[in-house]
């Protein structure tokens, strides 16, 4: 079953058996794959006119707009094999090992919607910036309605 909390409760009420044991957990809003498809293409137009590639400018655009956590971890460790978007933000030193601090960004494709729509709000602003035609607010938050969400 799907719903809010008041909803879930009196269904649970209804259920006859007390020897049944449900688990319940979150329904995380995920981001609309319709609208991830409009952010490449706007990335892909950005990338272009900044004249940069696609992952760089997508990197820009999470350091701008996404999700960070700040970690960290032992200098000389190489972070290449656990995360894909990284940025040294400074060192110090615990016990006497020195340590480097990251901001770890979040992939867009792990966001949720409401991180998500920040990502793509950010890039809309750049795109205008540069002259790049985009859809309305209006439009991109239809996007998700092609889907059926």
């Amino acid at each position: 079953m799907i719903g809010n909390a008041q909803a879930i409760i009196n269904w649970l009420f209804q259920q006859g058996d007390n020897e049944k044991i449900y688990e319940i957990k979150e329904k995380k809003q995920r981001r609309s794959l319709t609208q991830n498809a409009y952010y490449w293409v706007l990335l892909h137009q950005l990338a272009s006119v900044m004249r940069l590639d696609n992952d760089s400018c997508h990197f820009l655009m999470l350091q701008r707009y996404g999700v960070y956590e700040v970690v960290s971890i032992q200098s000389g460790i190489n972070l290449r094999g656990f995360f894909k978007y990284y940025e040294p933000i400074g060192k110090g030193t615990v016990n006497g090992k020195e340590f480097t601090h990251y901001k770890i960004y979040k992939r867009s494709s792990q966001m949720d919607s409401k991180e998500f729509s920040e990502l793509l709000n950010g890039l809309v602003d750049e795109c205008e910036e540069q002259g790049i035609v985009t859809l309305t607010p209006t439009e991109i938050a239809n996007l998700k309605f092609i889907e059926g969400e």
